[in-house]
């Protein structure tokens, strides 16, 4: 936990959590930390090397990605990954797409839950690991 701490940096003001209830929908371990469930859901998430989640769409709602340390990707399907970094901000519609920390680096951002009527989340296939591993 210590590597974690010195990669994040000052994104570890949050509190890590527990390993991730979701992690049938991961590759790799992730800790999640809801901050707030009441009104809008907001919750710190952790992402250890290599981990990454499975492709999904966020039905009739959306998500907003705060990066808050380390090193991560977000894809969206049909798209190259997009490689990012802590102060970045990743506005997510209905749209097939998966998110995860960098091979080698570990990852955080807050999501933040775009409310909508009857909104849910569609878990997907896992991201093919032979395409995951070319990445940086």
């Amino acid at each position: 936990m210590e590597n974690m701490k010195k990669e994040l940096g000052p994104a570890s003001v949050f509190p890590i959590g527990e390993v991730n209830p979701f992690g049938a929908f991961f590759d790799g371990v992730s800790y999640l930390q809801m901050l707030t469930t009441s009104g809008v859901s907001i919750g710190n998430v952790v992402f250890e090397p290599g981990c990454r989640n499975h492709w999904h769409r966020h039905i009739n709602g959306g998500q907003i990605l705060l990066c808050t340390g380390g090193r991560g990707y977000y894809q969206e399907w049909g798209k190259p990954a997009r490689e990012l970094h802590p102060g970045e901000v990743v506005q997510i519609g209905d749209e097939k797409h998966w998110h995860g920390a960098a091979p080698g680096s570990w990852f955080s951002h807050i999501a933040v839950e775009v409310p909508g009527q009857e909104a849910k989340t569609e878990w997907l296939e896992p991201v093919d690991a032979e395409t995951y591993n070319k990445l940086k």
